[in-house]
């Protein structure tokens, strides 16, 4: 009986977690400084305009038909065997989710 009632309510903030949004939108300060790290740290192998260098370009047309799961893992996580870099320690996942949805957009100003 005791390890019931122990459990239900960790089984109730469990579940309310659950509901919460997985991410959330950086702030305006921080989206500037991501703005930059695509800009320059991404652009300095995938282009200055992103349109391809040393990494594939990373332009709206490039990116169609690769899932947003697909692209936040290589964002956070890198690729194996390649110059791409994971940026899991710099980023959260949910900036990595903004930063596809900014490159989907055509990472506007």
């Amino acid at each position: 009986m005791r390890i019931r009632t122990l459990l239900l309510p960790a089984l109730a903030l469990g579940c309310a977690l659950a509901s919460l949004p997985a991410t959330a939108e950086p702030s305006p300060a921080r989206q500037r400084e991501l703005r930059h790290l695509v800009r320059q740290d991404c652009g300095s192998c995938h282009g200055m305009t992103l349109k391809g260098g040393l990494g594939t370009p990373l332009l709206p047309s490039a990116l169609a038909g690769k899932t947003d799961a697909l692209l936040v893992a290589t964002v956070l996580d890198g690729r194996p065997n390649t110059a791409m870099p994971p940026w899991r320690g710099l980023l959260t996942e949910a900036e990595a989710v903004w930063i596809v949805a900014q490159l989907r957009a055509g990472l506007p100003e």
